[in-house]
């Protein structure tokens, strides 16, 4: 009914001259389902093949087998295919991003085995010393929704490696300890986008955090236990003087370490935590780097405490779909497959919004109430009828959920039939996501909770 669809397989650089090859559609018909049922590996769709019914609904003679699937982008131009994935990558959000909103930016580290192209020595907390490609991801948290991915190699974790692509976009940049950096402010401040990000604990700021413990003045509420002061600071390495908000909140005592351990096996303390000794009273800090300029203190540490969603939605990624699967030799594949997931990923998210409304639900969740039932098809009169039994324990609910996204595409059919094709998702879009729009025509950004 949106056109997306068609528009994705019409516009795929993919071209046979082969009798024997497969269609161009039997391609990306095969990949979607197996993106769908969270498989991470080329091997998987093998588990899929033998399904009847599956190919039908995406119009489809058959289902293609791994070996296809892995090979059909080989030989196809980089450049191309890339174009292709980021076209509709942004035709699936875009009518979203009409006003302010936030990007957050956020990076995962995947081990390789065996020969890689772009398989580089970097930072890499549980495989050390293993190959790896880093997958640099931009993220509308708020909305659910992938914006891009870009897979570079092991060494390019740095925020700078990200900055290519996501430039022009939103209204606030938001991020982790990764991604305060001098290189990424400076770019921001240059095309005046308001940022907000968390810095590493190096001496110049431990210093900082150890001059303002002792004050006993200018601390605000800053929400969730929390107390804030603003300051300003210039680190080495810095261009010139930047605010910052240090959030802090006390902690009770930390554990007693054992002492029967041997001298180098004591107990370790949390990661993360700077203890602050001050009249008896220990307490957690964070340092917000930001030039958000006319936000307070509260409104500042809210902000990042928001992020939070964003790491959700990270987690989701690499856990519950193969994000960093379907990976290849050459770097070309390992990077298209990464999108192509993004982008099956967002097509699903807001799917399961026409039942769901205002909430997101995981595919932990959602794939056992609307992808996994038994079908069986019969024919009679030259009539096909397709019976459908949810094996799920809440059946009931799945029916509900079912009946609703069916009830809700024969009101917006009445509708599309004054609309054309390329005006049909644009107000599809809108529609699921009337509540953002609500949000954004009483001057918010763009934003969820945590």
């Amino acid at each position: 009914m949106s056109g997306l669809w068609e528009e994705w397989v019409r516009d795929c650089p993919l071209a046979y001259t082969s009798t024997n090859a497969p269609r161009k559609e039997e391609i990306p018909g095969t990949i979607l389902p197996s993106v769908l049922a969270g498989h991470k590996r080329y091997s998987h769709i093998t588990s899929m093949r033998q399904d009847p019914v599956l190919p039908q609904w995406l119009g489809l003679a058959c289902l293609r087998s791994e070996d296809s699937i892995r090979r059909a982008f080989a030989h196809v131009d980089g450049d191309a295919a890339t174009l292709w994935l980021d076209l509709h990558l942004n035709r699936t959000y875009e009518p979203l991003l009409g006003t302010g909103w936030i990007l957050d930016l956020d990076a995962t580290v995947k081990p390789l085995y065996g020969e890689r192209e772009e398989a580089r020595l970097g930072y890499n907390p549980h495989k050390p010393g293993r190959p790896s490609h880093v997958y640099q991801a931009f993220l509308c948290s708020a909305a659910k929704l992938v914006l891009n991915v870009d897979v570079q190699a092991g060494n390019q974790t740095a925020s700078e490696y990200a900055q290519p692509v996501l430039w022009g976009w939103p209204s606030l940049l938001r991020g982790d300890l990764a991604h305060g950096s001098e290189n990424m402010m400076k770019e921001a401040e240059a095309r005046n986008l308001p940022y907000l990000f968390k810095l590493k604990r190096s001496p110049g700021v431990l210093k900082l955090i150890a001059e303002l413990g002792v004050r006993d003045v200018g601390w605000q509420d800053a929400g969730g236990h929390w107390r804030g002061i603003e300051s300003s600071i210039r680190l080495q390495g810095w261009s010139r003087l930047r605010r910052v908000i240090v959030p802090r909140r006390k902690v009770g005592t930390p554990p007693e370490p054992f002492e029967d351990l041997e001298p180098g096996n004591e107990q370790m303390a949390l990661p993360g935590l700077e203890w602050q000794d001050r009249q008896g009273e220990r307490y957690e800090h964070a340092v917000l780097v930001t030039s958000w300029a006319e936000q307070s203190v509260l409104a500042v540490a809210q902000m990042y405490r928001d992020r939070a969603d964003a790491e959700n939605m990270f987690d989701e990624l690499k856990n519950q779909w193969g994000w960093t699967g379907y990976t290849t030799r050459d770097h070309k594949r390992s990077q298209l497959m990464a999108r192509i997931v993004a982008l099956v990923f967002n097509w699903w998210s807001i799917f399961t919004r026409m039942a769901t409304r205002n909430m997101h639900r995981e595919a932990l969740t959602t794939r056992p109430l609307f992808l996994f039932s038994l079908a069986r098809k019969t024919r009679s009169g030259n009539q096909s009828f397709l019976t459908i039994q949810s094996m799920h324990a809440k059946a009931g609910k799945v029916a509900h959920l079912l009946a609703r996204i069916s009830g809700w595409f024969k009101r917006f059919k009445i509708m599309a039939e004054q609309l054309a094709l390329s005006q049909r998702w644009c107000v599809m879009l809108r529609w699921i996501f009337q509540y953002f729009t609500a949000e954004k025509r009483s001057g918010k950004l763009l934003e969820g909770t945590a």
